[in-house]
């Protein structure tokens, strides 16, 4: 029999688990499903809970947590509908490649398959969108279940994890032993594989370096910075993943995502040598797969990444390398300069357009969004982390702000609304010491904005921009295309932003003229507390480059050509 001594509540176990993995943060909305887990890290100081507002917000957080830091991001939510509110973070986790792990409260063993309180056979329905989904139905298995779920987390392609825990099995007393510390472990290339790379850099004369995806550190990020100055190659970052080499550098290109510089997007497709890091070629990078053919592209594909799965998925590469970012920047640091190079002058006209691409022109009215990111472009540190979700506002940000260090950029690869309230929450508490300023537009910001909260309540200082142009812009920009001017479903009516945080308790600015945000920044940044600047733009202002006016005119002109 068992020394009552040793023995131990399966939440207590598992909160045990979450110390022994080196968890100092999780995120949550609490249930009654797991109070026992609840209770245990009551008695856990190295642990902070930052209680959230929603759950789709919470799994928001978990999700910036683990891009900012490479470690999962633990996230505790009820069974039923909080298990349903949060499974949009775990689907950006998932197309993100972002370590997470979602802890779910779950009926009780004995009431299960009877449609009891709040029901959801989590297998079925994360199935698709998680690495791996399980259910512990004896305590004494946490420890082996927990060491798995933050291996599967790491390893490989990074990624979301969901575990299930029965109320009932919480609450038993076991004497079991706890599992060690999880050990990151990632593939490494060939001396073969980096020997054929070389060969290819000897033999191209347009090649193109693009980095992208998950498992990247800092280490990583500076070995592939060297690796490509010792090959003079121009360089570009898939969707979203800008902040993976220095945008000031003399060899970055630019973005390889949505709306991407045609010069750029033509540079990919007349490469005779694309070397592809961490991305997975998805729709974004790939501008709805025609920058290459398929299956096999024109290009001399060099393709590497975590996942063997992903590798053939949809390109065969001509070299595909199965490798850990770490491990790949490593061996091609070493591989040393290039001495006879044949795109050298490709290079600089490469970072040429860049920097044309990058100039935010002109744009009608009181606003000139372009001049705000080039005034945050000289006061925000180098640093400073920058979040938004999904919506045109974000154009301005991705397109003409300059990334230069490594996890300065917190944006859903997945295209989520939502995400850049609870990312800048998530961000703030992680690094206190590191500004963060969160862009959001007002149909995003409506989505998870209920998270100033939160931020209030840990005192997240946080610097919260939201875009007000009264519609999801978006939307309205794509309907105008293809309905001009029959609006319907994208008109907003708003509440007054810069009230409502003050009815928070943050601080609120309003801007309404380009002049107006520079002072109001500085006093948002001084007042030591959350704050949201209010930006209110013209609908009109939907792009950098043309009118809402403009969309619908070149759409109806197109329709009376037809």
């Amino acid at each position: 029999m068992a020394n009552s001594s040793n023995l131990r509540t399966g939440g207590q176990v598992l909160i045990d688990q979450l110390k022994i993995h080196g968890v100092d943060i999780a995120f949550c909305v609490p249930g009654e499903s797991y109070l026992a887990a609840l209770d245990a890290l009551h008695d856990t100081p190295e642990i902070k809970l930052i209680v959230c507002r929603q759950e789709g917000g919470a799994a928001y957080m978990a999700e910036a947590y683990g891009k900012m830091t490479g470690r999962p991001g633990i996230c505790f939510v009820t069974r039923g509908p909080g298990a349903t509110n949060a499974s949009i973070g775990v689907h950006t986790a998932f197309q993100d490649s972002t370590p997470m792990i979602l802890f779910i409260g779950q009926v009780a063993r004995d009431q299960v398959e009877r449609e009891a309180f709040q029901e959801i056979d989590f297998r079925r329905m994360y199935g698709p969108m998680t690495k791996w989904v399980a259910e512990i139905d004896d305590a004494a298995r946490i420890p082996e279940y927990v060491s798995q779920a933050f291996h599967r987390a790491v390893n490989g392609r990074p990624g979301p994890v969901v575990l299930a825990l029965p109320e009932d099995m919480l609450t038993d007393r076991v004497d079991v032993a706890d599992a060690g510390r999880y050990k990151p472990v990632q593939p490494s290339p060939s001396a073969a594989q980096m020997h054929d790379l070389r060969d290819r850099l000897d033999e191209a004369k347009r090649p193109l370096l693009v980095l992208g995806g998950g498992g990247w550190s800092a280490e990583a990020v500076a070995d592939i910075r060297a690796f490509a100055e010792a090959a003079n190659l121009p360089v570009g970052c898939s969707f979203r993943c800008q902040d993976l080499f220095d945008n000031s550098h003399q060899n970055y290109a630019g973005d390889v995502g949505i709306g991407i510089n045609p010069k750029l997007a033509e540079r990919v497709k007349n490469a005779d040598l694309l070397i592809v890091v961490g991305a997975r070629l998805g729709e974004m990078t790939t501008s709805g797969y025609t920058l290459l053919g398929i299956p096999v592209p024109k290009q001399k594909l060099v393709h590497v990444h975590a996942s063997a799965e992903e590798l053939g998925r949809v390109y065969q590469a001509a070299l595909p390398i199965n490798a850990g970012m770490a491990e790949f920047a490593a061996m091609a640091k070493a591989l040393g300069p290039v001495p006879a190079r044949a795109w050298d002058n490709a290079t600089k006209t490469a970072r040429a357009d860049y920097l044309e691409w990058s100039t935010p022109p002109q744009v009608e009215g009181p606003i000139q969004m372009g001049e705000i990111v080039a005034w945050l472009e000289q006061r925000l540190p180098a640093d400073a982390i920058l979040t938004n979700g999904a919506g045109n506002y974000a154009t301005w940000i991705h397109r003409f702000h300059r990334y230069r260090r490594f996890r300065t950029q917190l944006a859903p690869t997945n295209g989520s609304m939502g995400y850049g309230v609870p990312a800048a929450v998530a961000a703030k508490v992680t690094a206190p010491g590191r500004m963060v300023v969160s862009f959001n537009g007002d149909g995003c910001y409506m989505m998870n904005g209920q998270e100033l909260a939160t931020a209030v309540q840990y005192n997240a200082a946080v610097i919260f921009v939201v875009v007000n142009n009264s519609s999801y812009g978006t939307i309205r920009m794509h309907q105008e295309r293809a309905y001009p001017s029959r609006v319907s479903g994208t008109d907003l009516v708003n509440p007054d932003f810069v009230a409502l945080a003050r009815a928070y308790g943050a601080h609120g600015e309003l801007v309404e003229r380009t002049a107006d945000f520079a002072p109001a920044f500085e006093r948002a940044a001084k007042a030591g507390k959350p704050a949201l600047i209010e930006i209110r733009l013209s609908v009109e202002i939907i792009t950098p480059r043309q009118t809402l006016s403009q969309i619908r005119a070149a759409a109806q002109s197109s329709r009376t050509r037809a």
